[in-house]
């Protein structure tokens, strides 16, 4: 235990080299994860240009991170986060690996590729807590905000490069070759977690006495009784139902009104992402409004005017634009979110808060895209973008008239003095 705290003391002296290196590994890993997921979506999309397959590639992208979900968080309470991440990143590789092996073969039957999207779901259903929990293990609290637009701002570049890269590949190359690539990003990320000394967090260190089940209760009371996790779980609940239409209709709607190029479907994603790091950087400097639940409320609105501007415009570098503006919304809601969780739960039991907030995500997307889908197929997607952005803006005004949450959202007296 006293070798423990030492490496803690250690690791608080040297926070920004470790969050250096923990975030070059994540980002690393997450340039394949981002190359595979556009090269699937493009490659069902090109392929069948049906919303129903759309959707049943959403829900093998979503489902099984939400049957993980409910074991993810109290493994990530329980045992060693680094391992985990380490774990799940190798799944992702080697279920990759076969389904390149079998592609080359000229073995390419759609059912591998919904099949291969489970797997890596299941992967990034054990990564996602294990990772938001690590964060606050390395980065002092004062500076979680910074870091986490930081990472935000990072994840949006690499979003950004990706559908380029991606489409360069696919154009001149094969659907193999990204898979490969994925391969190679995964096994570098490991190897720099290999490296890293991060210390166990307490609860892993202690002598397991309560059964699992009894563990997850915990994690399910905590997050009903406490207030703020109530009121955000319930929020991600709402909107992200809502954000459907534009986070996963948007490449078939590009492919049915203005062409399936693929230089068109890499600018619909390069835009929104260039957005997204405009956004990211903004955060990281400016930090957001005083109350962190009111940046949430305004990038809601924002989100949904945009969204419904999406399926008003008819002219594509008019669509390009809005995209470019929409992707500055997201860090608005998305960073303070992070940042709220991190600060107000306890550190033992995060993991399990972080996977509800997974799987709250998992499981409504899918049914969002089990009801948007269909809906895609027989009514115009422009009209789906403009009935689910006004319940946006709905939704973000809503949390005005929520005064318990907007009270959880003040910044702490110390954070402002830094």
């Amino acid at each position: 235990m006293m070798e423990n705290n030492n490496l803690n003391d250690k690791i608080h002296s040297h926070w920004k080299t470790q969050t250096i290196l923990f975030l070059s590994s994540q980002t690393i890993s997450l340039f394949g994860s981002a190359l595979v997921q556009f090269a699937i979506i493009w490659y069902i999309a090109r392929s069948t240009n049906s919303g129903m397959m759309v959707t049943i590639s959403t829900i093998c992208s979503f489902l099984p991170q939400l049957v993980i979900s409910l074991f993810a968080g109290v493994w990530a309470d329980r045992y060693n986060r680094k391992i985990l991440i380490m774990i799940s990143d190798g799944l992702i590789a080697a279920s990759t690996l076969v389904l390149a092996i079998i592609f080359l073969f000229g073995y390419n039957s759609m059912w591998l590729i919904f099949l291969v999207a489970a797997i890596r779901s299941m992967g990034a259903g054990i990564q996602t807590p294990a990772v938001s929990a690590m964060i606050p293990q390395i980065v002092p609290e004062e500076k979680l905000m910074r870091v986490n637009s930081i990472n935000g701002t990072i994840q949006s570049m690499i979003f950004f490069v990706s559908p380029a890269i991606g489409g360069a590949i696919l154009t001149f190359g094969a659907f193999e070759s990204i898979l490969l690539i994925d391969v190679f990003t995964a096994i570098t990320a490991i190897t720099i977690l290999v490296v890293l000394k991060i210390p166990t967090h307490k609860k892993a260190l202690e002598k397991i006495e309560t059964d699992y089940l009894y563990d997850l209760k915990e994690g399910i009371k905590y997050s009903f009784k406490n207030n703020f996790v109530r009121n955000l779980i319930s929020f991600y609940a709402i909107t992200m139902f809502l954000v459907v239409p534009a986070a996963f209709l948007n490449v078939l709607m590009v492919t049915r009104t203005y062409g399936s190029e693929y230089w068109k479907l890499t600018a619909n994603e390069m835009c929104f992402f260039a957005g997204s790091i405009v956004g990211g950087i903004i955060m990281s400097s400016w930090g957001g409004f005083k109350n962190r639940v009111v940046s949430i409320a305004v990038g809601c609105c924002a989100f949904g005017a945009l969204t419904v501007a999406i399926g008003i415009v008819d002219k594509f570098y008019i669509y390009l634009g809005i995209m470019v503006l929409t992707g500055m919304t997201m860090p608005l809601f998305n960073v303070p979110s992070m940042v709220l969780l991190q600060e107000k739960v306890e550190t033992n039991i995060q993991g399990r808060v972080f996977s509800f907030v997974q799987i709250v995500s998992a499981g409504v997307m899918p049914l969002g895209m089990a009801i948007f889908g269909p809906l895609a197929d027989v009514v115009k997607i422009e009209i789906l973008m403009v009935i689910s952005g006004a319940a946006l803006i709905l939704v973000g005004i809503g949390i005005f008239y929520n005064k318990g949450f907007l009270k959880e959202g003040i910044k702490p007296l110390e954070e402002e003095i830094v």
